[in-house]
């Protein structure tokens, strides 16, 4: 008997091999029958077997290394998936917080129409326009990867544990995690702990097919643990987990329709998160897709990361990290003499103006609601790669894409003036990538 018990993780194989058998055979007296029906039953019945009888966290471990290795090929390890998928679902967390805040996205939820089917849904200034995500005034780190050589991995990042490599992905440059559970990079900075109270992070994901997130690991000051806490947004929902003290707190949001399921897997996407305060907000896309009114810790460093497989890598691009945030002007009178911007973005060495902008355009249209006398000189610039005739140019051609989107935004073109000054009035070191992020930037100069 105990024999039998022993060898109890087995029979669900074997009974699914067996059903398998006879199906075949009952199929060919009743070919009416359903062979996706019976085919169902015995996955399941096979499952449920293995649930109750292996525990649940070692199924759930051996099962996903079956993933990872790509071991698939068998009708045992086809048994093993579905028990894995069985028990999840069986010892998925209950705790979980609903949050207490606006769940509504940022934006409508329709579908907008794209040229490029790895781009999700409409990513373009219209669809954008109710966005409120404002990075930080002043950057810390951004990366695109355009100084680093295809196959290497970036020189600006440290491998903290499994392996990474930059490679092409969809068209973009990209970090991409090959293999580790869990691996880890992190952004080279000057000081251990650097984050400030407000910050934002912002970076570009893709998830091919069925594979797994990148996901945002926070630490707090002197931290030793690998993380304190961890954001994962996947195809269905954001999740933000914090195990600091060893209480344990989630609180999870569903993605809206227009970016679930399969209309997440296989494109870009663009991330935003902006902390104030203990509370932490979650962009994807255009939408908003979570709020955690307080994250019960105090985030010191970051760091990307989560399970590498080599036939379905996370992939991370255009990472940046600033501090500050959401410039808190509207609805007071106007006195600077100028307003400087980072949340403008344009694509590298192009003039036309990112959708992403629209949380700090936003700002700036409002601001000149609230003070309709204002008049502003919309200035471009640019760091000091390329030529100076070059940077001349293209920061005016951004200039002129800033003011004619201010204008279809509602704003009399008579109070705006555009000029550009390339890279002759930097404002950071043009050495480091950070300096070099600062001097990019769209200044309203008041006229």
């Amino acid at each position: 008997m105990k024999q039998l018990f022993k060898n109890l993780p087995f029979l669900g194989d074997i009974l699914l091999a067996g059903c398998m058998v006879v199906l075949d055979q009952y199929l060919l007296k009743n070919k009416r029958m359903k062979r996706q029906i019976i085919i169902i039953a015995c996955i399941l019945f096979a499952g449920y077997l293995h649930a109750q009888v292996v525990n649940p966290g070692q199924a759930g471990k051996e099962a996903a290394t079956n993933h990872a290795n790509n071991d698939i090929n068998s009708a045992a390890d086809n048994a093993a998936s579905k028990a894995e998928n069985t028990v999840k679902g069986l010892f998925k967390k209950k705790n979980k917080t609903e949050p207490a805040a606006d769940k509504q996205p940022a934006t409508d939820q329709s579908k907008g129409s794209t040229s490029d089917p790895n781009i999700a849904g409409d990513q373009n200034i219209k669809s954008y326009q109710n966005y409120d995500f404002v990075p930080g005034d002043k950057i810390l780190f951004e990366d695109h990867f355009e100084d680093d050589q295809d196959g290497e991995f970036p020189a600006h990042w440290e491998l903290d544990k499994g392996q990474a490599v930059l490679n092409k992905m969809s068209g973009k440059e990209a970090l991409v995690f090959t293999s580790g559970n869990y691996v880890y990079a992190t952004p080279r900075m000057k000081k251990a702990d650097y984050l400030t109270d407000p910050f934002t992070v912002e970076y570009d994901t893709y998830m091919p097919g069925d594979g797994y997130p990148v996901n945002l690991f926070f630490k707090t000051a002197g931290s030793t643990n690998d993380f304190d806490a961890m954001v994962s947004i996947h195809s269905e929902e954001a999740d933000y987990e914090n195990n600091t003290d060893g209480k344990s707190f989630s609180i999870n949001g569903k993605l809206p329709d227009a970016i679930n399921a399969d209309n997440y897997k296989n494109k870009w996407h663009h991330i935003a998160m902006a902390y104030r305060n203990n509370q932490l907000k979650i962009y994807v896309d255009q939408y908003r897709v979570l709020i955690v009114p307080d994250i019960k810790m105090i985030p010191a460093s970051l760091r990307f990361g989560g399970i590498g497989d080599q036939n379905a890598p996370m992939v991370l691009a255009n990472v940046r990290l600033a501090s500050g945030g959401n410039m808190n002007m509207i609805g007071k009178k106007f006195t600077e003499s100028k307003i400087v911007t980072h949340g403008i973005t344009f694509d590298i060495d192009k003039a036309n103006v990112k959708p992403e902008s629209m949380g700090t355009l936003n700002i700036i249209v409002q601001v000149m609601k609230d003070n309709p006398d204002v008049k502003f000189e919309v200035d471009g610039h640019t760091d000091n790669t390329g030529t100076a005739a070059h940077n001349l140019t293209l920061s005016q051609q951004r200039a002129d894409a800033v003011k004619t989107q201010l204008v279809s935004m509602g704003i009399d073109a008579a109070r705006l003036t555009s000029k550009g000054l390339g890279d002759t009035k930097p404002v950071s070191d043009n050495n480091t990538l950070e300096g070099k992020a600062n001097n990019r930037r769209v200044e309203f100069v008041k006229q």
